[in-house]
């Protein structure tokens, strides 16, 4: 890996200012000023370190020799992800933003930008890598390659209008809304984006059984 001793130190950093993060979640509970202005600061530190890491993942690409197989796919899709909730991340760390949009669907965006990219493309690239390490059988090149592009797409039909959603005033823990909000057309395009990820995973579940 390009630079490991600065990735190692970015993830010790980005652990250090993690005690700091989690309370920009918390800048409408009545926080007073000064509170808010530390996790503020903590919250914006967080992109150095992230940002470390982002660069010295390119420079091995970059520095290598990659193929582009089913696993380094959701790698890459994990980088442009993290990128992404990053992006996002720093919007709700400032407290006016934050103040205006908690509890809506820009919220439910980020956090799920946040939690599949953290969790769920690293855990798909690892299951396509270490599938034939452990059982001594490949799974189809193909079908995961159709997997990546199904969960790819579904996953920004499903998340990226809830941005605009959240945006236009559509609050969260909610199960209808007015029609006066003119919220149809995204939602539509959302719970269909919704459908395409789950026949990703469908795809996923049957490259395992037939594999």
């Amino acid at each position: 890996m390009f630079g490991e001793p600065a990735v190692v130190l970015s993830l010790v950093a980005t652990g250090f200012l993690s005690f700091g993060l989690w309370v920009h979640h918390m800048f409408t509970t009545g926080l007073p000023q000064l509170g808010q202005s530390f996790f503020t600061a903590a919250s914006m530190m967080i992109a150095i370190p992230s940002g470390i890491q982002v660069f010295c993942w390119i420079a091995t690409l970059w520095a290598g020799r990659p193929r582009f197989d089913t696993p380094l796919l959701f790698v890459i899709g994990f980088i442009v992800l993290f990128v992404l909730r990053g992006l996002t991340g720093v919007m709700v760390r400032s407290v006016p933003f934050d103040q205006q949009a908690h509890d809506t669907y820009f919220v439910v965006a980020h956090l799920h930008y946040v939690q599949i990219g953290a969790f769920v493309f690293p855990l798909f690239a690892a299951m396509y890598f270490w599938f034939p390490k452990i059982t001594g059988r490949f799974m189809s090149e193909k079908l995961g390659k159709v997997n990546f592009w199904l969960y790819v797409i579904g996953l920004h039909m499903t998340f990226m209008p809830q941005h605009w959603i959240g945006l236009l005033g559509m609050p969260r823990r909610i199960f209808t809304y007015s029609s006066q909000l003119n919220l149809d057309a995204l939602n539509f395009v959302s719970s269909v984006g919704a459908f395409v990820q789950a026949a990703g995973v469908l795809v996923l579940f049957f490259n395992i059984i037939r594999s």
